[in-house]
């Protein structure tokens, strides 16, 4: 089992097909490991997803035994075939949801930067500092956590669709990552111990929320003293059918606006950049970028000032 949950997240449901064991056998050793510390549950509505730990010692020692598993050993071969198939059952579910909702998202996508050029941009504005852990708020089909997780120790994706998961899981998958989960959960109650994450990524997301400053406090309390906070979103614009047909309750955001939610959070902008369209895309949406860092010294906020970077 503890194989098996090092690959992939999965429910009770899954592991007694894996396994050919019965349900209330699978739930009892679920039970042992939770109760020993070795795996972690995380609630998804009427479903269940199981994982290993991610407590560092537990982790660690969890990691040791595995590494002495013999990985050729026939009963593992046969769980990890059986575990093929449930993957590529929820692959398809996926690809299923996305097919029904593509069309509206590849519209979004057309009416802006490339996502390739805010990405490179993304990429470059962090550096080449390795990261320990990072959370993607509103991860959606999990794009973040495939850019980013080469760079990092460890990667969780928080969404609160349970669609956009699925996609997310079974675009994981895929991409043989496994490194990164991901999690149901909203951005304003966020289901992660206090000061976990030394890099946070809030990608597209603000403009969906009715409290963006909210958002960036839960992410802020989130964040290790000199951990850092990245937000993508939109620049102003007047595409007010985003409003009324794609749920976008913001038309973009000033460079000064998330730079105050980020103040107000007690986070130190480090660096704005803004994405402008190029001239033969007349009519597409300028994208920002927003870095900030959390203080290493707890000194009170009235004693420092954020004086952004800006660049085009």
């Amino acid at each position: 089992m503890l194989v098996l949950l090092a690959r992939n997240d999965l429910t009770v449901t899954d592991l007694t097909e894996i396994l050919d064991q019965s349900q209330p056998r699978v739930s009892r050793h679920l039970k042992l490991l939770l109760e020993a510390g070795l795996i972690d549950r995380h609630q998804e509505g009427a479903w269940a997803y199981f994982r290993l730990t991610e407590a560092k010692a537990r982790a660690r020692m969890v990691r040791q035994v595995l590494d002495a598993v013999q990985q050729d050993d026939p009963a593992l071969l046969s769980d990890g075939t059986r575990l093929d198939t449930v993957r590529q059952r929820r692959a398809a579910q996926a690809a299923d949801y996305f097919a029904k909702n593509a069309g509206s998202w590849d519209r979004i996508r057309s009416l802006h930067v490339p996502d390739a050029e805010v990405e490179s941009a993304l990429l470059d504005i962090l550096g080449s500092r390795r990261v320990d852990a990072l959370l993607d708020i509103g991860t959606g089909t999990g794009r973040m956590l495939e850019l980013m997780a080469p760079l990092c120790g460890r990667a969780l994706g928080v969404d609160a669709s349970r669609e956009m998961l699925a996609i997310a899981r079974a675009k994981l998958d895929e991409a043989g990552i496994t490194n990164a989960s991901v999690r149901l959960a909203d951005a304003y109650r966020l289901p992660v111990e206090a000061e976990s994450f030394d890099l946070i990524t809030v990608h597209q997301v603000l403009h969906h929320l009715d409290d963006p400053a909210a958002a960036i406090r839960q992410a802020a309390r989130a964040l290790r003293p000199g951990g850092r906070l990245v937000v993508v979103d939109f620049a102003p614009h007047e595409l007010e059918f985003l409003r009324t047909d794609h749920a976008h309750l913001r038309l973009g955001f000033l460079p000064e606006v998330v730079a105050d939610y980020l103040a107000s959070a007690e986070l130190d902008l480090l660096a704005v950049r803004t994405l402008d369209p190029k001239a033969e895309e007349e009519g597409h949406i300028a994208v920002t970028l927003w870095l900030a860092e959390k203080p290493r010294a707890s000194a009170p906020s009235f004693l420092r000032t954020a004086e952004p970077a800006t660049s085009h």
